[in-house]
């Protein structure tokens, strides 16, 4: 942290504006004391604003036009903290490689970037020696779990025990057409019908494969194999129409970015 500075400073490059405003309302009310100083749509953008005025850390988009976001640290490091966001997780090793402290994969979510926060204030705030095991630990997991031929337990859950009244079905989760949670269970709808489970659905979707499930309201995630075509419903919704059936699930502001046209 530079030293006339009351707050750390810090920056987002992020070329998708929705994504790049839902990361700062996240950041806002998970750390507070952090002075967001710049949001650059590119990586060019980002190291000119950091030339100027130093940061003291970078959320940093990895695919950007012009320079990436690997390219923007291996330009700034050492100096600031980096946290990598990206779809693409093939990035995590080249990610570490390139100094970033952290690497999130897209849709970021708050428990997530949550401990992200932790390790950066921990980075600012320690002795980088200690901080560096921390992360070189981190590195020789990821490099060994990410190894050709590495024995990897199941990456996505396959099956749910649900209920329904006094009974018990074993559903495959690749047949769920949407979750919908309220604040005691999760339901589970199928094509055939649908069951309860008592997992919280941010613990679900960790569990899920990304590729297939996606959030789109804080109390929903839907099958997008599911979905027959979305619908805008004013300005800040959207609403997802399903193949077969007649309810249709709202998607909401913050999920919008999933839906939006190239």
């Amino acid at each position: 942290m530079t030293a006339e500075a009351t707050w750390p400073r810090g920056l987002i490059a992020e070329d998708e504006p929705l994504m790049a405003e839902r990361l700062r309302r996240m950041l806002a009310e998970l750390w507070p004391e952090l002075d967001l100083v710049c949001i650059a749509q590119n990586g060019d953008d980002a190291i000119a604003f950091h030339a100027a005025t130093p940061v003291d850390v970078m959320f940093l988009d990895i695919r950007m036009p012009g320079r990436t976001g690997l390219d923007v640290a291996s330009l700034v490091l050492p100096g600031p903290q980096v946290v990598f966001t990206t779809a693409y997780d093939e990035h995590a090793i080249a990610a570490f490689d390139a100094g970033a402290i952290d690497y999130l994969l897209k849709p970021v979510v708050a428990e997530r970037l949550a401990r992200a926060v932790d390790r950066v204030r921990l980075r600012l705030a320690t002795p980088s020696a200690i901080v560096d095991g921390e992360i070189e630990r981190l590195m020789k997991t990821l490099t060994q779990a990410l190894a050709p031929g590495a024995h990897r337990a199941p990456a996505f859950i396959t099956w749910l025990r649900c209920s329904l009244g006094s009974t018990i079905r074993l559903v495959k989760v690749a047949d769920v057409v949407y979750f919908e949670s309220d604040s005691k269970y999760t339901r589970v709808v199928t094509t055939t019908g649908e069951g309860l489970v008592r997992i919280p659905i941010k613990d679900l979707l960790s569990g899920l494969d990304p590729a297939v499930f996606w959030q789109v309201h804080r109390a929903t995630i839907v099958n997008i194999d599911a979905i027959d075509r979305v619908v805008r419903d004013g300005e800040e919704r959207m609403r997802v129409h399903l193949k077969g059936r007649d309810e249709n699930l709202t998607v909401s502001r913050a999920y919008l970015h999933l839906f939006r046209r190239d």
